[in-house]
Parts: structure tokens; C-alpha cells; sequence
């Protein structure tokens, strides 16, 4: 099925996500520094754009920034007076990404932190930052528990959360996995299910990077 859903993927990508140099320089730039080639999809970007517009995000936090394309796409929903803060720990990942946002004429609205994602949360708190409106959770998976909830100690009611990569091909089922990365997911499941302050769910996509899925959050209380 695998060529189907890049077809699909093309298809909807064709019609709906305009052709932008922007995004094109960023992935271009990510391939030539060698970053991993795990950036969203052009239509999963347009998804995450359109939540952050969809809440009315002033504030957004990304945890994982890479090479900056979601970034870019998150940025690009903010109004004129909005901000971004942006979390990454690898250097050479977080000045590629400076240098892709400064080309894309953004980085006047975002914040790039460096360092690991629990430290600099903890830093976030700290300062009583005002809340986030939208937090994207990208960094990596063996951590996403810990990650939301610090999250939700910089969230206010109404605030989405959306983790990335959460199906990882179906192998989240596997209880007994050795994966650090699926037992993350795995925590971050039950963390969701048992938090009364979030109602949840997760959204399976196939498509150019084949089988995998969002978990979506958004607090109540």
C-alpha cells in the first residue's frame, strides 16, 4: 500500500498545500546539513498550521524543532503579535534551524531554546511564563510522559496538545517491545487516559511516511 499512500499524499498535497519556497529551502537545507529525514509531510504540516489557527494560538510551544519545518509551519499561524518557543537540544540541529527561520523571514517571532527538552520546560515554569495556547510535542518519544506533564503546568483550559509519531507502524501494540520509543508511547497513552484534566484521542495516518499517527489533546479543566 505503501506507493498508494504517497500518491494519495501527492494528490491532496497538489491541490491543497500551495508550492512555497519557504518550506522547500528548509527541507533542502535539512537534506544538506544530513539531518534525519524524519520532517513532516507537507499536508501534516498544513494539519498542524490549521489546529494552531483553529485555536486562535498567540502562544505556541514546540518541544523538538530539528531543522525548523514545523516550525515554520507553526509560525506561519500566528498573528502579528504572536510567539513561538521552540525547544531543540542538538546544536548542530538548532543552528540549522536558526538559519532555515532567519531565511524564511520568522524568527522575529520565535524564541529557539537550546538544551534538553525536561530542563528547559522546568526553566518555562519557572519563569510563570502566561500560557501556551498550542504545544507540539516532537522531541523524543521515550520522554512524551514527562513531557506533557510539563505541558500541562504551562497549558491553561483549552489549550491543544498534539504529540507526533505515536502508532509507529502499529508497533505501540507490542507491550513487551524493547523500544524506548514505543514504551514512551506507551506511558504517554496511559498518562492520557488517566488524566481527567485532558480529553484525548489519536489519529492514525498513512501516507509518505507510511504508517504512523497523532495523539490530540485538548485541556478541559
Amino acid at each position: 500500500m505503501q506507493d498508494t499512500w504517497t500518491q494519495v499524499d501527492h494528490y491532496f498535497g497538489g491541490h491543497l498545500v500551495s508550492s512555497d519556497p519557504a518550506f522547500e529551502a528548509v527541507l533542502r537545507a535539512n537534506r544538506e546539513a544530513g539531518l534525519p529525514a524524519i520532517d513532516l509531510t507537507p499536508l501534516q504540516g498544513k494539519f498542524l498550521h490549521l489546529l494552531a489557527r483553529i485555536c486562535g494560538g498567540r502562544r505556541i510551544l514546540e518541544v523538538g524543532t530539528l531543522g525548523g519545518y514545523s516550525t515554520l509551519w507553526l509560525a506561519r499561524a500566528l498573528p502579528p503579535d504572536g510567539v513561538l518557543i521552540t525547544l531543540e537540544r542538538n546544536p548542530d540541529h538548532a543552528r540549522v534551524a536558526r538559519s532555515n527561520l532567519q531565511q524564511a523571514g520568522v524568527m522575529d517571532r520565535i524564541d529557539l531554546r537550546l538544551g534538553p527538552a525536561a530542563e528547559t520546560l522546568r526553566e518555562l515554569v519557572d519563569a510563570h511564563l502566561a500560557p501556551f495556547d498550542f504545544i507540539f510535542l516532537d522531541a523524543d518519544k521515550a520522554s512524551l510522559s514527562e513531557y506533557l506533564d510539563w505541558s500541562l503546568k504551562l497549558a491553561r483550559t483549552g489549550t491543544i496538545i498534539v504529540a507526533d509519531n505515536v502508532v509507529r507502524e502499529g508497533k505501540v501494540l507490542d507491550a513487551a517491545s524493547d523500544d524506548h520509543d514505543v514504551q514512551g508511547v506507551r506511558r504517554l497513552t496511559e498518562r492520557l487516559a488517566a488524566e481527567p484534566r485532558l480529553s484525548s484521542t489519536v489519529l492514525q495516518t498513512v501516507g509518505i511516511k507510511g504508517y504512523d499517527g497523532f495523539a490530540l489533546a485538548v485541556v478541559v479543566a
